[in-house]
């Protein structure tokens, strides 16, 4: 689910706390030693995710926020922010050259350059999170 949030909506706001869980506190955020990425440059995003992409030559930027039960990934476009939710359960992170996010039968790719580098240590902490969000609802074979 992709929402305009340029501006404060309480009814956004509800949403994504019923879908992904309210935001850590400050002492959690200390504690995982930072729940939010750097910005990155996004190279490539699904056909049914053009809309919320500059459509001149600008470079587009996006970052991913961890929330207990998801991630919140949000896109620039000029003046406009738009987040797309993803609960846990539907996130997929391939890494190939750069990094893709698939979710809902859409993706955003991040170019593989520094700024994909810096953000090494939050892909492996929002690796974890996910595993382990997902040990919780593990069948017995």
């Amino acid at each position: 689910m992709v929402l305009d949030t340029t501006h404060n909506n309480k009814e956004h706001d509800n949403l994504i706390n019923d879908i992904v869980g309210k935001p850590y506190s400050f002492l959690q955020s200390i504690k995982l030693k930072g729940i939010g990425s750097k910005r990155m440059m996004i190279a490539e995003v699904s056909p049914n995710f053009q809309s919320y992409m500059n459509s001149i030559a600008d470079i587009n930027y996006g970052n991913i926020e961890m929330r207990p039960n998801g991630i919140l990934l949000y896109i620039n476009k000029g003046l406009k922010n738009f987040t797309w939710v993803i609960p846990y359960y539907q996130l997929v992170i391939y890494k190939t050259n750069g990094a893709s996010i698939h979710a809902q039968g859409r993706f955003v790719r991040f170019t593989n350059n520094k700024l994909l580098k810096e953000n090494k240590l939050f892909f492996n902490k929002l690796l974890d999170a996910k595993v382990k969000y997902d040990l919780q609802y593990e069948m017995p074979y």
